[in-house]
């Protein structure tokens, strides 16, 4: 029988409130047990008699999931991972780019991605030197591979907040994407036209006068993106500023979600940030 916040704080615990768990109550405590596998000989006033089999109980129910707290990583990936479960590699190449290779363990796709490569086969990923991909890479990517279509960059450059159903999401685009990048560069044009070489970026800014500078990414083969920096203007009291824009048919390729992940992966790799543990 699987032990609730109640069963745990009515059963287990002594019901004092003495804090000695690192929580404020009792009944806080069971909460975190529960739901966030907080080990429960943390408290020490339950007897050994009690203790062993209720952490037997709780690990399986922790198995089945029962009443623990979601992790949207984890759930946007097992999505993402079921809308690509039925491709079949070798078609991929004809829809999203990159080449069939033979492997020990058969046929891969062998796609760019940034600067490197990753080798696809069916429900797993992988960079070409063996390392995995962190849980949001994945989720972009088995998207890309469930959605893209195989239609052609077309040149044609668009905002975020112009493609359908990102108003929702416009706000995260700027908070954890646009402003730390402009933020972390401002007067630093040659830092960052160097950090976006690192990662494969090309520099187009004799494309784009009115930037002071200009980067064109591909993170995928059909996914383009370009980054315009702008300098401050103290005369003006503009504050430097950088803005991406994405083809006009990225939503042939990725969901408004993933969008922002792919982002928030080239942040990253620009501010050469900690990657998010897999």
């Amino acid at each position: 029988m699987a032990l609730s916040i109640v069963d745990i704080y009515q059963k287990l615990l002594p019901k004092t409130n003495c804090r000695e768990c690192g929580f404020p109550t009792c009944l806080a405590f069971a909460g975190m047990v529960v739901s966030e596998k907080h080990p429960l000989e943390n408290c020490p006033h339950i007897p050994p008699e009690l203790l062993e089999p209720a952490k037997k109980e709780l690990w399986a129910q922790y198995a089945e999931g029962k009443w623990l707290k979601k992790d949207p990583a984890e759930s946007a990936l097992a999505w993402a991972k079921e809308r690509a479960a039925s491709m079949a590699v070798e078609d991929l190449p004809g829809r999203i780019g990159g080449e069939i290779i033979e492997t020990d363990s058969g046929p891969a796709l062998r796609l760019p991605y940034f600067n490197e490569f990753l080798i696809i086969r069916p429900g797993t990923l992988e960079k070409a030197d063996g390392s995995p991909l962190n849980r949001w890479e994945q989720v972009f990517v088995f998207n890309h591979l469930a959605q893209g279509g195989d239609a052609v960059p077309s040149g044609e450059w668009k905002a975020f907040q112009e493609f359908p159903n990102t108003v929702s999401k416009v706000k995260s685009m700027i908070a954890h994407v646009e402003e730390p990048l402009s933020e972390h560069f401002a007067g630093k044009r040659e830092e960052l036209r160097s950090a976006g070489q690192s990662v494969g970026g090309e520099d187009v800014t004799d494309q784009y006068p009115s930037a002071d500078l200009a980067m064109k990414f591909t993170p995928l083969p059909r996914v383009p993106v370009l980054l315009i920096y702008w300098e401050a203007d103290p005369a003006e009291a503009v504050a430097a500023k950088i803005k991406l824009l994405f083809d006009e048919t990225v939503p042939r390729h990725l969901d408004i979600e993933s969008i922002l992940f792919l982002s928030e992966r080239l942040r990253q790799l620009l501010r050469e940030e900690e990657p998010e543990r897999i």
